[in-house]
């Protein structure tokens, strides 16, 4: 049986290097991304790699594209909106155990709601505290760490992410829609 499972995954490469010019993992080669997605109840057409690992209540609006290698921890609950990117390596908390650490057990884990709103870029390897609230439009530069909230058609990045300017026009306009 193993030894079909790498045909299987030989051939499915094959197709996937021929049709796209990429190569994924085995889980993304034989699961559908829009399908992993509406299984976790997520909004119409989002899509969801394989290798995203979901925590507790995540709710994502439609059309929002959540890369490879994603951390979405929902354990105190996370809410990503509409027309998202959460690009590849991303990880979005709403708990820690920085207290809990330091306290040598004596204080509880931590939990905060996170939220991302409609329309939101997030770059690459970027991290987003939990708590934070990610307001309309605004662009994560890659490689980020977001601890503080970050407003409506903002673009910020840095570590941690500091507020650089404005989200250019066309997309500020449809913001403000």
């Amino acid at each position: 049986m193993l030894e079909d499972l790498r045909e299987l995954q030989k051939l499915l490469q094959l197709e996937k290097l021929e049709k796209f010019k990429r190569r994924v993992s085995f889980g993304d080669l034989i699961t559908d991304r829009w399908e992993n997605a509406r299984e976790y109840g997520f909004g119409e057409n989002s899509s969801c790699y394989d290798n995203v690992l979901i925590l507790g209540e995540v709710e994502v609006g439609p059309y929002t594209w959540i890369g490879p290698n994603v951390i979405l921890d929902g354990s105190g609950r996370l809410t990503i909106g509409s027309h998202c990117s959460i690009s590849a390596g991303v990880q979005i908390y709403t708990h820690d155990t920085v207290r809990r650490s330091v306290t040598l057990g004596q204080e509880p884990v931590e939990y905060s709601p996170t939220s991302v709103g409609d329309g939101v870029y997030i770059g690459p390897n970027s991290i987003i505290r939990r708590g934070v609230h990610i307001g309309k439009g605004a662009v994560i530069g890659a490689m980020s760490y977001v601890d503080a909230n970050i407003p409506a058609g903002k673009k910020a990045w840095g570590c941690p992410a500091k507020i650089v300017g404005d989200v250019e026009e066309p997309a500020r306009a449809s913001i403000n829609n």
